[in-house]
């Protein structure tokens, strides 16, 4: 790793030195100079070797404001990031790119949303920008991951995942790079990270403070063409998201979601507001004008199909919530035999219980 790069990051590590200040900085001066018109503030030779350190064993790459490999993405933006840590590869970002982002609280109809939407798109070569947070963000990466393994299943082995033509999975974390938030996304960081690209604009050692969310959700929003919201409260992390890309002027659509349900206020409320609908990956195509209706591949689904019978209690339920009474009249079954049923598809991926009320998730309608 270069001098400077070193250098950059450990100003950004500077307390009070804020990152417009050092990225007017950065901007007309190399990173040695800035340190040296610092003076006291300026950080010393143990914080610089340490910095250094760290980067190595983190295997972290730097880039900043004046440096060549700065993503174009950031650099005329209205709140550009003066230092970036990434792992993996920053040319992920010259391929297309839809953000997925939504509640941590997400329903079982969400995460199924997110991981098919986020698959279908990674097949047609869109890479997939979200957060890394436990919910709606880690499922549209999972979905990246699932689409990339079948990839190279279908060549042998004999791809890796940078040969594969699917879209790869943008993260933009809060944290440094090597404190993985939450610990249970350990293995998708890591996928992330060797196969995609990881990206922090907080260095090394950085816990997850809250008030790092928001900055990372407007480096996630600028980084997107079209942002998609699936499940949604009327405020958090993902309206913030979405305030983010309205400021930039970038498409922002929205998952239709129950009335009913506390989760899916924010996605509604924005479809009130006149943000497209999202049903399936083609309506995301089409606004990213790729659109391929003509030549659409096969959807990937890995539940088992469901047995003759199975598949006449889901067409019962017509694309609507039911409860079980409501099911049993509009098919004159028995009631074992239906809630065992009900028990099967949902353990299978096809039905879910919310509240008592049974729905089918996604084309199981």
């Amino acid at each position: 790793m270069n001098e400077d790069c070193v250098f950059a990051a450990a100003l950004s590590a500077v307390p009070r030195l804020g990152t417009r200040r050092l990225s007017a900085m950065l901007a007309v001066q190399s990173p040695r100079k800035a340190m040296e018109m610092l003076g006291r503030e300026a950080p010393s030779t143990q914080d610089i070797a340490a910095m250094k350190q760290k980067l190595e064993d983190g295997e972290m790459s730097v880039s900043y404001v004046g440096a060549h490999d700065y993503p174009a993405l950031l650099l005329d933006d209205v709140a550009r990031p003066s230092v970036l840590f990434y792992r993996g590869d920053l040319n992920v970002l010259q391929q297309r790119r839809v953000g997925i982002v939504g509640t941590r609280a997400a329903t079982a109809a969400g995460r199924y949303m997110a991981s098919h939407l986020a698959y279908d798109l990674s097949e047609q070569g869109v890479a997939i920008v979200s957060g890394l947070a436990r919910g709606i963000d880690a499922w549209a990466h999972k979905g990246v991951l699932l689409a990339l393994d079948r990839d190279i299943k279908s060549h042998d082995s004999k791809i890796s995942a940078r040969d594969s033509h699917c879209g790869q999975a943008i993260a933009i974390v809060a944290s440094g790079l090597d404190v993985t938030y939450p610990k249970e996304n350990a293995e998708l960081w890591k996928f992330v990270a060797e196969n995609g690209l990881l990206v922090s604009e907080s260095p090394p050692g950085t816990m997850p403070e809250a008030f790092r969310f928001p900055l990372r959700n407007r480096i996630l929003a600028a980084l997107c063409e079209v942002l998609v919201v699936i499940e949604s409260h009327a405020k958090g992390g993902s309206m913030i998201t979405v305030e983010e890309a309205q400021r930039r002027d970038i498409t922002v659509m929205a998952v239709p979601g129950s009335p009913r349900a506390l989760s899916s206020f924010g996605t509604n409320l924005l479809l009130q507001q006149g943000c497209a609908p999202v049903v399936d990956a083609t309506d995301v195509m089409v606004a990213l004008g790729l659109d391929n209706r003509r030549n659409h591949p096969q959807v990937f689904d890995s539940r088992r199909t469901p047995s003759a019978q199975d598949q006449i209690l889901i067409s019962h339920m017509r694309c609507e919530a039911v409860t079980l009474d409501q099911l049993l009249m509009r098919t004159s079954t028995d009631l074992v035999q239906t809630a065992l049923a009900l028990g099967r598809l949902e353990s299978e991926g096809w039905v879910v219980n919310n509240a008592g009320w049974w729905e089918v998730l996604g084309r199981g309608c």
